[in-house]
């Protein structure tokens, strides 16, 4: 029964891959986005990669978010596994981007390839990994099966099960079953979400509940002005200086016009209140541009302002990438979007990291928990609505004795949760001994497997 319902769902993929694949190509090629190196999908990594087939160790992080969650990871791996290359997959090509900033963290970048056995055979052939880790929401049956069948240890770190995810998850009960059957081990964020891993037939002894990641991403050890010290990004925005500023994190579609509304009534209160507008899509820059043009506004892009800006927009419009963790160090107040519309939200830690305070919306599905965390502990603001929005932020703007408890509650929450990097750690070890080369396998042998 294991190979019928694993054929099905490799035709399913490849049918769909086949369908996408022009039209995000399109999409992309339309906006000036990169597609991608199609060879990667296919399995066909550089040899650069590891061309000597090095003990190796596979981390796969889909997106941005995912990328900056593996950084305090990436050390701690760095240190306890010196002989092994590190290497690092991402599916969209903004995670690529942010992967190519980690520098030295890790000694190889690439694509993760498409979830079918040829592909997924080519990538092991060339990376020889002796774990790969998965981070966040990523089962893939092909990819697991593939792994387990040529003794590579595998163990998804960060794990998350969104409530839409789990009911897509439970109509393949069956497939899922078998495929976290090949699973070694699931570091879960929550119990709740832990448990949704058990429920779909993770065996509860592969279980461990470590916490978010998010939380030690970012390690700020002072706060105030001394956090502006050297940080080549906030140059580019000296001209907020002693300003009031806005920032509207990764904004979706039919967000940016809402938000405009709040950020012009702020400006009643405020004239030279500033609006650091973030799409959560750079390539929807230029759209968010259009939108706060046509409200009035003066806008500047990112990438056009220079270290020696005397002109001072009103709105400045993201269009890099990677820079946004590190800006909301200029912020006096902090909208999260992905929340007013139907999306789940976005990450709420980073601002949360730098004392902010902090606004978000009502749909925060993806991020319940932790967004409840917050809500109970005073350490930030749920809103039910567009028009509650631009009353909360006024309310606030108004009230910096407010605003620094918001603050102050949710540093406090992010250093009292810190600690997951320690405990997924553990867990790795655990799985990879030290010393240990996957289940004593060598080159011949993994090249030997179809």
């Amino acid at each position: 029964m294991r190979q019928p319902v694993y054929l099905l769902y490799s035709i399913a993929l490849l049918v769909y891959f086949l369908v996408l694949l022009p039209v995000v190509a399109y999409k992309r090629l339309r906006h000036g986005r990169p597609v991608g190196r199609i060879a990667d999908r296919l399995g066909r990594v550089p040899d650069t990669i590891n061309p000597s087939y090095t003990r190796s160790i596979w981390i796969h992080a889909v997106s941005v978010g995912e990328v900056l969650a593996t950084r305090s990871l990436l050390h701690d791996l760095r240190r306890t596994y010196p002989d092994h290359r590190l290497l690092l997959s991402t599916t969209t090509t903004t995670g690529q981007e942010v992967a190519a900033q980690l520098g030295d963290a890790v000694d190889g970048i690439f694509y993760a390839p498409l979830d079918l056995p040829l592909f997924i055979a080519r990538s092991l052939d060339r990376i020889a990994p002796d774990l790969v880790i998965f981070v966040d929401t990523e089962i893939w049956p092909n990819w697991l099966r593939g792994c387990q069948r040529r003794g590579v240890r595998t163990v998804i770190v960060d794990g998350r099960i969104s409530d839409h995810s789990f009911r897509g998850y439970r109509l393949g009960r069956l497939l899922m079953r078998r495929v976290l059957g090949d699973l070694d081990h699931v570091c879960a964020q929550t119990e709740a979400w832990g448990h949704r891993f058990v429920d779909l037939g993770l065996p509860l002894d592969r279980l461990s509940v470590t916490g978010s990641l998010k939380f030690d991403a970012l390690d700020v050890t002072s706060t105030g002005a001394d956090l502006h010290v050297g940080d080549r990004a906030l140059r580019f925005f000296s001209f907020t200086e002693g300003r009031p500023v806005l920032v509207a994190a990764s904004t979706l579609r039919g967000e940016e016009e809402p938000v405009l509304r709040a950020f012009k009534r702020l400006r009643e209160s405020a004239s030279d209140a500033v609006l650091i507008l973030a799409p959560r899509h750079p390539e929807r820059a230029e759209e968010a541009r259009s939108i706060a043009t046509r409200d009035g506004f003066d806008v500047a892009m990112r990438t056009s302002l220079s270290v020696e800006t005397a002109r001072a927009p009103d709105v400045v419009v993201v269009d890099t990438v990677g820079e946004l963790p590190r800006l909301f160090q200029l912020a006096t107040l902090v909208f999260v979007g992905g929340s007013l519309v139907p999306a789940g939200g976005h990450n709420i830690l980073e601002p949360a990291v730098f004392g902010k305070a902090i606004v978000f919306g009502p749909h925060m599905d993806n991020f319940r928990e932790i967004a409840n965390l917050f809500v109970d502990r005073s350490a930030a603001l749920q809103v039910s609505s567009a028009a509650a929005l631009s009353d909360t932020l006024n309310a606030l703007l108004g009230d910096p004795v407010r605003r620094a408890g918001l603050g102050a509650a949710a540093r406090a929450l992010v250093d009292a949760n810190k600690g997951a990097r320690f405990k997924t750690l553990k867990v790795i070890v655990d799985i990879l001994p030290i010393g240990a080369r996957g289940r004593e396998r060598d080159i011949q042998t993994l090249r030997a497997v179809p």
